[in-house]
């Protein structure tokens, strides 16, 4: 297990080197392929890579009601009165859900002897060759590389809320 001296550093390294060119899909699933770069730091001029692919679920809207429940849970008459409010300014609230599954079954890995930065530049020339609108570049630190893949998540799920609120609004979703 990571201290949390260990998580804030390889969070801090997590980079985006090569972003997707779209962000995750608002009526079905999107599979995103990543190449995560990462370098050892105990020793010099070695890099590790993993390739994988993260199943991002089409994102589920959380209605106003529900916000309100998961408000309620474990507090008092403050939360009741704000969830009040969430109720009554339902129109202004819109909370997307995303899920995501990741298996370290089906991530390919191997070694490879240079620096970083190169390498990165090998690995995102070959991705642009491949045209894969999904695909994605990534880098970060071998001490919590999964670290890495969380930010990407996170980040990707931040990067497509706008865009997944315009199409569920456009459709009378919410």
């Amino acid at each position: 297990m990571l201290s949390s001296d260990d998580f804030n550093f390889a969070l801090e390294n997590a980079r985006v080197v090569l972003p997707p060119e779209q962000r995750i899909q608002t009526f079905g699933t999107s599979v995103l392929n990543y190449i995560l770069v990462t370098e050892d730091m105990d020793r010099a001029r070695l890099c590790h890579v993993r390739e994988g692919s993260i199943v991002a679920e089409r994102p589920q809207v959380i209605s106003a009601d529900n916000i309100a429940k998961l408000l309620l849970e474990g507090f008092g008459e403050q939360a009741e009165r704000f969830a009040e409010l969430v109720n009554h300014n339902a129109h202004k609230f819109a909370i997307l859900k995303y899920g995501f599954r990741v298996r370290k079954a089906d991530i390919r890995s191997y070694e490879a002897h240079d620096d970083i930065d190169p390498l990165l530049g090998r690995v995102a020339e070959q991705v642009r060759a491949r045209k894969d609108p999904l695909a994605a570049v990534l880098a970060g630190v071998e001490e919590g590389w999964e670290v890495c893949l969380l930010k990407f998540m996170f980040d990707m799920a931040a990067a497509s809320g706008e865009s997944n609120l315009r199409d569920l609004r456009g459709r009378g979703l919410i």
